[in-house]
């Protein structure tokens, strides 16, 4: 098997698409009918009877493709510092947004990733709501619905609008997330916090966001968002420029142009 080939990337893509439509489809039922259970997960925020049949939905049609790969997924295989056995694997976040989801905010989405020998090499965010599905393989694109993405063309951070997230262990740093959002609202235009770095990244390929930033963010929340944003022609990294690892804490994603401000202004906001 030579998953990086163009149809292989192709039949790969194909498959997340559908795994993630499947997950939607549950998630839209549960946000319809509001009929889940709440739980919170130590330092991990919150996790719903939604999280786990979409991730059940998603799982099924993932093995049934490649029973061979193994699985990263948030709910049931969250354990992503343990070596890999094999050369492939799925990245899967069933319910990114999972606080949105439970309070009715519909900013929420089904993100997933194949990996191949430590690269990703395909990528699907689906938002069930809006019925968006972003697609990506490596060196062969992103779409949405079907329509070539490209990042925008601004040029300058204080013409830009960024995004971020805060993580949910407020008492270790929260205080260094507040100060570089405060040092980026100086920079920037406007900053947005939707709640979803996975839905902040495919924003960010289709040119709505000039930028996003984050830290410690497990791999299912960036795998298959931080290729879109390559693809769709953006730049990834960590806060210091240098070449992004989906197991590192850091991402800082942008259209490209105004990278080398951002990353001069990360560094800033941490002096």
């Amino acid at each position: 098997m030579n998953p990086t080939s163009p149809a292989a990337l192709r039949k790969l893509a194909a498959t997340l698409t559908e795994a993630a439509q499947a997950s939607g489809r549950v998630l839209e039922k549960y946000h319809r009918t509001r009929k889940f259970r709440v739980g919170e997960k130590k330092d991990a925020g919150l996790v719903t009877d939604a999280d786990l049949a979409s991730e059940a939905a998603a799982m099924k049609i993932l093995r049934r493709a490649h029973p061979e790969f193994e699985m990263l997924a948030e709910e049931s295989a969250p354990d992503w510092k343990k070596a890999r056995t094999h050369e492939g694997r799925w990245i899967m976040d069933p319910l990114d947004g999972t606080t949105n989801f439970v309070h009715g905010f519909p900013m929420f989405c089904v993100s997933i990733a194949a990996e191949w020998k430590g690269q990703v090499v395909a990528g699907v965010i689906h938002h069930p709501l809006l019925g968006d599905t972003y697609i990506a393989t490596r060196g062969g694109g992103a779409r949405l619905n079907g329509k070539k993405l490209r990042v925008s063309a601004t040029r300058q951070a204080r013409d830009a609008l960024l995004t971020t997230g805060f993580t949910y262990r407020k008492d270790e740093w929260l205080h260094a997330e507040m100060a570089a959002f405060e040092h980026f609202a100086r920079v920037a235009r406007a900053i947005r916090r939707p709640g979803s770095a996975a839905l902040d990244l495919a924003y960010t390929a289709r040119g709505v966001f000039d930028g996003f930033w984050e830290m410690r963010l497990p791999p299912w929340d960036v795998a298959a968002g931080s290729l879109l944003v390559e693809e769709a022609g953006g730049k990834v990294t960590d806060f210091a420029g240098r070449a992004f690892d989906i197991n590192k804490p850091e991402i800082l994603a942008s259209n490209g142009l105004i990278h080398t401000t951002l990353v001069r202004e990360m560094k800033a906001s941490s002096d």
